[in-house]
């Protein structure tokens, strides 16, 4: 079992990859859904917000739950998907093909982004992630996010010459 981590961090961008190492004892995917919610905070809450980061065990054995704490309460988080030519936007749909539930619980001085990663699941490795988003399957290989159907189209616009 790996130990749980808290943190107190200010929402950096040199925050993001200090975390991550930090957390080096898990997969790679909870590190991913980690930076992923904490570039969110410095993006949507702004630099230098305070934000809690926890992960933990949550319950089941080998279950992960992954919590990013930030003092702004009014944020809604929706999954949209990115254009195809946007730099950013992706953060989380990624979050939503990796973990086995997400979500955002509300409180008086801020929101928690949560997510819990199950044990069963097949851990991606650094270069892909497959999912579902809303009945769509999606697959983000090398930075590109593409459907299934994208996938079987010689030609087109994920194909690299």
């Amino acid at each position: 079992m790996t130990r749980p981590v808290e943190l107190r961090v200010r929402a950096t961008p040199g925050a993001v990859p200090e975390v991550r190492h930090l957390l080096r004892e898990y997969d790679y995917d909870v590190r991913l859904c980690v930076t992923e919610l904490l570039t969110n905070v410095v993006r949507h809450v702004g630099e230098g917000a305070p934000v809690g980061v926890r992960v933990a065990g949550a319950g089941e054995p080998g279950r992960v739950r992954v919590e990013v704490t930030d003092p702004d309460p009014r944020a809604v988080l929706t999954v949209r998907p990115a254009a195809e030519t946007a730099e950013c936007g992706r953060g989380l749909v990624l979050v939503s093909a990796l973990a086995d539930r997400w979500g955002v619980e509300h409180g008086p001085g801020g929101k928690t982004v949560w997510c819990e990663l199950a044990p069963d699941r097949d851990a991606a490795g650094p270069g892909e992630v497959c999912g579902d988003l809303g009945g769509e399957q999606v697959r983000v290989l090398a930075g590109q996010s593409m459907t299934a159907g994208d996938a079987e189209q010689p030609g087109g616009p994920h194909e690299s010459g």
